[in-house]
């Protein structure tokens, strides 16, 4: 069942909660997909936790819709798979996949949408933002983020953040 998006007081609260664990305070934490607004993300920085680097992966629809619309669950085994780029491999299988409903092409669609509506807010919020080409295969997508990861921080957000 799902109720739609949690309010974002709810958000926070949970999120502090969570990263002022002691492994977040030494280890750090990544998240994925928030803040999703430039209002979420002013709300993280005044409870204390601004990012000290935000990567904006960029990516044709197309690639975008193509991507998550194809992939299926396997509800047996628990399996995921991509009927392009990761196919079952029986077509027994196959026919026993499952989409979750967010991957349905409409509402891949919709989460585009509402994506960038709010992205060139969140760029001009994260002034030391850096964008990824995540038009290429995972693996090099990763290895990209790998490589800014392990660059020394700007000097700009480094005073940013003590």
């Amino acid at each position: 069942m799902d109720v739609g998006p949690l309010p974002d007081n709810i958000v926070l609260k949970c999120l502090v909660e969570r990263l002022s664990k002691i492994d977040c305070a030494t280890k750090g934490w990544v998240l994925r997909g928030y803040p999703r607004s430039r209002h979420q993300a002013e709300a993280l920085s005044e409870a204390g936790y601004a990012p000290n680097r935000v990567y904006f992966l960029e990516c044709p629809t197309d690639t975008i819709v193509e991507r998550l619309s194809l992939r299926r669950s396997d509800p047996v085994t628990g399996q995921q798979y991509h009927l392009i780029y990761n196919p079952p491999p029986s077509l027994e299988m196959k026919r026993r996949l499952k989409t979750h409903h967010k991957d349905a092409e409409s509402a891949v669609d919709e989460d585009v949408l509402s994506y960038d509506s709010q992205v060139e807010e969140l760029m001009d919020y994260y002034t030391t933002s850096q964008s990824v080409n995540a038009d290429q295969d995972p693996h090099t997508v990763f290895e990209s983020i790998e490589s800014l990861l392990t660059k020394p921080l700007p000097k700009q957000a480094l005073k940013a953040t003590l």
